[in-house]
């Protein structure tokens, strides 16, 4: 059987407009393309993400849909999106699962890399 497969890459950058420091918050921006590197259709249904600040506490997003859209994927087709979090810390970091399923409702589950939300003025 041809196997499913969803690359995921993530480029994140800090939204100093919507965050503030003051009040221990602040915000980044994750835009998400999703490529269906496999030989067979499939369709995005969920999300989790695991998102941890600097302090170590973590929160947990669970959901059907990404901005409100389950595309369907043929394979070489690619859907992409922005969304944004808000961090207690300057800085942290983000990973999780897109939960998918094929045309014939085989699931699978599209692994998402940790990847680092950093405000570039707490680097120094």
């Amino acid at each position: 059987m041809a196997q499913p497969q969803f690359t995921v890459s993530v480029a994140a950058r800090p939204l100093p407009e919507q965050s503030q420091p003051d009040a221990g918050q602040y915000a980044f921006a994750y835009t998400v393309t999703i490529v269906n590197s496999g030989e067979v259709t499939g369709q995005l249904i969920a999300r989790h993400w695991i998102i941890t600040d600097a302090n170590g506490h973590t929160e947990e997003v669970r959901g059907l849909a990404v901005v409100g859209h389950q595309p369907l994927l043929r394979p070489g087709e690619q859907f992409e999106y922005t969304s944004w979090t808000r961090l207690g810390t300057p800085n942290g970091t983000m990973r999780g699962t897109f939960f998918c399923m094929t045309e014939d409702a085989w699931p699978f589950e599209a692994p998402i890399a940790e990847f680092g939300l950093t405000l570039a003025s707490s680097l120094h």
